[in-house]
């Protein structure tokens, strides 16, 4: 057979190398003129553990390429076909084909120039790579498939081609190879992201549920019947894996060519045809993470892969709970800090630059997009932290859902709620699509949806993380905090945003005092489950030797009744002006809500906010002769809906996280146990103001001791 074979990289060199030593007259053409000059005077070696030989042979620039051509096959990367085409454009013989070699979708751009009925299709998957000029590795022997583009026949030239090409063996449904490679390409894509190898991480148990969704999301795109290839089954999707990390280890080619474009070769992918053939958001979500490191913002390593599994669970289990608000492709980072590969979501009420704050309102959320970050964002970004996801909230924090934003829901039971308002950070934690996301806590916003949904929920003392980006309730309660899947998490991520700030030493229960108070028992709504809970782990704190203490709260209760006055008062200020001028702007509980705070007086704000700060100091005696204090987080499970603030269930749902506020004291919910429904309980600890690590260190320390373990997967 006569054949120029355009691009002779490492699929069409070494095709045409075995061809040349079967007798066949082939002739390359390629733009690499060191690669065509050593092919010129050294021939062209095929090296690696299949075959070691060399073949003397012809090689072109593309200006050299003659008028006329019998034979075409275009080997060239995808997103150089049009390009190759306007080579072949009036070159063609009248009975000349052109044959395919390449990965992807292509035939269409090459049909558009010599028309659909000359393009025949080739399918190739065994692996190669370019050396260096004049030279390539043939890793391993794969499946080589010929068929033609339109009908389902195998023609004469189908099978003269395959009688020409090594390994090759005739189909009457190419395209349905090539959407099966569609799907295998798309998790080396993925793959490619990190430093992996393919069997590597085809084969981690991290990323398998990744590999099988994006297979999955290529596959359902398809529009003939996918056909299966060196153990990649479309039908047996999970077989297949384990098949084709066997297929991998046996190939010396252990990088796929897209990794080697991004680390070896520095060049631009394929990634635009990928995007251009397949719809699906997470090879979407790849090609963005590509493109990134493209641009040099990203380097190929694990933890872009981590990133893409937070993307498939947050599709897979946090989407059906209405957890996000929006997920954010490659976010922007720095390239090496203490945050690596941590995928972090954010409370919708936080600025996000390109992002807009969304609020909990229909309207906000299709606002114009922050034009900066918020700082915490931007120390989180700096850190290295990957800033994947925006995270559903009660309207404007203020303890009601808008109706046209669905609430977050519980991942144990997706019939109860998520808690408010931080309720979709805490769902997105507990249902384990990432380790750690921001919440804000005005009352309680961030502790009692950890209670309700077995995380960490961790209030820090009052303006350690930076107010500024964050819209408003009551400036005078709001605090910024994290939601994490156990304190180790949250202390790796406080400490980084606090520079490094470390954790005190360790803690031994039975040197702890813990403060108690005795009538928070007596709270009439406390259901009976909850408090047994509580009360065991008092009983095991004390059974391991710590000393239980009762203390007066008295001075908390007095600081109590100031807290409506403040909170209400503020959020007037904040949210006053669009309640009088735009009512409709809101939803009908919250509007309730700011509409009540209007007939908060500026005298009582002043008198509440001076009882509060004189007030204070003596509130802080509360922690003398204790090491911590422990209370419930919320008297019941999580209810089916979050009651509204300013109703009696509302009200007495924030009766032991309020006071926290109040002071500006450090606070933490952490995972107690479990209702006889399985419903997740949380207890409540904290410490003075400004004393957060020791708080966060003694939370571990009983963390460890109670050892809550949450019965799911968390991958």
């Amino acid at each position: 057979m006569q054949l120029t074979i355009i691009g002779a990289g490492a699929i069409g060199g070494t095709i045409g190398a075995h061809m040349i030593r079967a007798g066949h007259e082939v002739t390359f053409c390629d733009l690499d003129e060191v690669h065509v000059n050593a092919i010129n005077e050294d021939g062209i070696t095929i090296e690696g553990p299949v075959e070691n030989f060399t073949v003397k042979t012809t090689a072109i620039l593309p200006s050299q390429l003659p008028k006329t051509l019998h034979n075409v096959a275009v080997a060239v990367k995808s997103h150089h076909t049009k390009s190759a085409a306007e080579l072949i454009r009036g070159r063609l013989a009248p009975d000349g084909f052109v044959v395919t070699l390449q990965n992807g979708l292509t035939a269409h751009d090459l049909s558009d120039v010599v028309g659909a009925d000359r393009v025949i299709v080739s399918f190739v998957n065994f692996g190669a790579d370019y050396i260096s000029p004049g030279r390539i590795m043939q890793g391993n022997i794969g499946t080589f498939r010929v068929g033609e583009l339109t009908g389902n026949e195998i023609t004469p030239r189908v099978r003269e081609i395959v009688d020409a090409f090594p390994y090759a063996e005739a189909t009457n449904n190419i395209l349905g190879f090539l959407w099966g490679k569609e799907a295998y390409g798309a998790m080396l894509y993925a793959g490619a992201t990190s430093d992996l190898s393919i069997a590597d991480h085809l084969e981690h148990p991290k990323y398998r549920p990744l590999m099988m969704a994006i297979a999955r999301e290529v596959l359902a795109q398809a529009p003939v019947t996918p056909e299966a290839f060196d153990g990649f089954d479309p039908n047996d999707l999970d077989a297949s894996l384990d098949r084709l990390v066997a297929f991998n280890r046996k190939s010396a080619k252990t990088h796929s060519g897209i990794y080697r474009d991004l680390t070896v070769r520095k060049r631009k992918t394929e990634v635009d045809d990928l995007l251009r053939d397949l719809k699906g958001p997470l090879t979407n979500f790849v090609g963005a993470i590509i493109h990134s490191i493209e641009r040099g913002e990203r380097i190929c390593e694990v933890a872009n892969l981590d990133l893409l599994a937070a993307y498939e669970r947050a599709l897979r289990l946090g989407a059906p709970l209405n957890a996000i608000s929006h997920l954010i492709p490659a976010p922007e980072r720095s390239l090496s800090d203490p945050l690596i590969g941590v995928a972090i979501g954010v409370k919708d009420i936080i600025d996000i630059k390109g992002q807009p704050r969304g609020n909990g309102n229909p309207r906000d959320m299709k606002s114009a997009p922050a034009t900066k970050d918020a700082p915490v964002i931007a120390q989180l970004r700096a850190l290295g932290a990957d800033v994947f996801a925006t995270t559903t909230l009660l309207e404007y924090a203020a303890g009601a859902t808008h109706h046209d934003v669905p609430e977050a829901m519980n991942p144990f039971n997706s019939h109860r709620t998520a808690g408010g308002s931080s309720g979709g950070s805490a769902s997105l934690v507990g249902a384990g699509v990432c380790d750690v996301a921001l919440g804000t806590d005005t009352g309680g916003s961030i502790r009692i949806p950890a209670h309700y949904c077995a995380t960490v929920g961790f209030k820090p003392s009052y303006n350690s993380i930076s107010l500024e980006g964050v819209t408003p309730l009551s400036p005078s309660f709001d605090h910024v905090g994290l939601l994490a899947k156990d304190l180790e998490t949250t202390i790796k991520i406080f400490s980084a945003l606090m520079g490094g700030l470390e954790a005190s030493g360790k803690i031994e229960i039975r040197d702890l005092k813990v403060g108690i108070v005795k009538s928070h028992f007596d709270l009439p709504q406390l259901e009976r489950e909850v408090a047994d809970s509580i009360q065991g782990a008092i009983a095991k704190l004390q059974s391991t030797g710590a000393e239980i203490i009762e203390v007066d709260d008295r001075i908390f209760q007095e600081l109590g009744k100031t807290f409506d006055d403040i909170l209400l008062f503020e959020a007037w200020q904040v949210h006053g002006k669009k309640v009088r001028s735009d009512p409709e702007h809101f939803g009908a509980e919250t509007l309730r809500l700011f509409q009540s705070a209007e007939s908060i007086t500026v005298d009582a704000y002043k008198k509440a906010s001076a009882r509060r700060s004189e007030l204070l100091p003596e509130a802080l005696k509360i922690y003398e002769g204790i090491d911590i204090l422990l209370t419930p987080v919320a008297p019941y499970v999580a209810p089916a809906t979050t009651p509204p603030i300013d109703t009696p269930e509302g009200a007495v749902e924030g009766a032991y996280t309020s006071i926290f506020n109040i002071t500006g004291d450090p606070a933490i919910s952490i995972p107690c146990g479990f209702n006889s429904e399985g419903l997740p309980i949380g207890l409540q600890l904290a410490t003075a103001k400004g004393t957060d690590m020791q708080l966060l260190s003694i939370a571990h320390a009983i963390e460890e001791l109670l050892g809550v373990r949450l019965l799911r997967n968390r991958e």
